[in-house]
């Protein structure tokens, strides 16, 4: 099951005919780890999950499942059909696969707390030995969660253990006991351990899996913070972009792997790619390769 810890919402590689090349997003997600995270979340909006098909996601839940890291390794769901969620989370379960990152539907602007309760009550009748993290993102999928409605999820559904809040409304002031509480930007992590947070799920994670892990490890045994500035640093800059494009723009100039994205994504403009080498350039950051998984 998750815990406390920097997690990085993990990316999806890709075929040059649009394919998920499994193998390599596993290889990535592991040199992720490797490099000081203590877990990657598959299938997150970084992974391009509401563009990629439910079968190419069984593929890979099947083969992570015989990977040696595979207890660090978690999935999110990113469909917004209900059936195909459950599909999913069923299939993941038979390999042993408990803890889902869980979005409400996207694409209908009229989501009320009602019907999204209603989709939690649904997925966790149909598996109810699942554990869900709630995906906090307005941006993606028309709902707010706000932490009034967190508090009756959680008090109702005791399988409901923690929330990524990508919209950063609720990792300030929600206070549940034994409850996980992961914003998604590393310019909260070292606030939000402060005030109680579990640690992080980034996007950028990818890129900065050492420094994130510095942070939140000083964090933990009090010492003194002597990188929080620098990740925060680089995580400012890739927020000036798309954030899988900047990724995947930054990350082909060191592997070709990354040069592919489902349509409609797109990598950066070249002189968009050249402005964001040079900032991380000017801030001495550079991208750790660790392969042996």
């Amino acid at each position: 099951m998750i815990t406390r810890g920097v997690y990085s919402a993990t990316c999806s590689i890709l075929r040059d005919d649009c394919s998920l090349n499994v193998d390599a997003t596993i290889a990535h997600a592991a040199s992720s780890i490797n490099n000081g995270l203590h877990g990657v979340i598959f299938f997150g909006s970084t992974g391009q999950s509401q563009l990629i098909d439910l079968n190419s996601k069984k593929n890979l839940i099947s083969k992570a499942a015989n990977h040696k890291l595979r207890k660090k390794f978690f999935f999110g769901t990113g469909c917004n059909s209900l059936n195909d969620t459950v599909n999913l989370i069923k299939y993941g379960m038979e390999y042993q696969f408990n803890s889902w990152l869980i979005m409400p539907p996207a694409y209908y602007s009229s989501n009320t707390e009602t019907g999204v309760y209603n989709f939690y009550k649904n997925i966790i009748s149909k598996v109810p030995k699942v554990k869900i993290v709630l995906y906090n993102f307005e941006k993606l999928s028309s709902f707010l969660f706000k932490p009034e409605f967190i508090k009756k999820l959680a008090s109702d559904f005791p399988n409901i253990i923690g929330v990524k809040d990508s919209s950063y409304n609720l990792y300030e002031s929600l206070k549940i006991p034994n409850f996980l509480i992961f914003p998604g930007s590393e310019t909260k992590l070292l606030k939000g351990l402060e005030l109680g947070n579990s640690g992080i799920i980034s996007a950028i994670c990818n890129v900065t899996a050492p420094l994130a892990r510095k942070v939140f490890d000083d964090f933990e045994k009090k010492k003194e913070q002597t990188q929080n500035d620098k990740l925060v640093a680089v995580r400012k800059t890739f927020d000036n972009y798309n954030l899988i494009s900047a990724l995947h723009s930054y990350m082909s100039t060191k592997d070709d792997n990354f040069k592919n994205l489902l349509p409609p994504l797109i990598l950066l403009s070249a002189e968009e790619k050249k402005d964001l080498i040079n900032k991380l350039n000017d801030l001495k950051f550079i991208v750790q390769n660790n392969l042996a998984a």
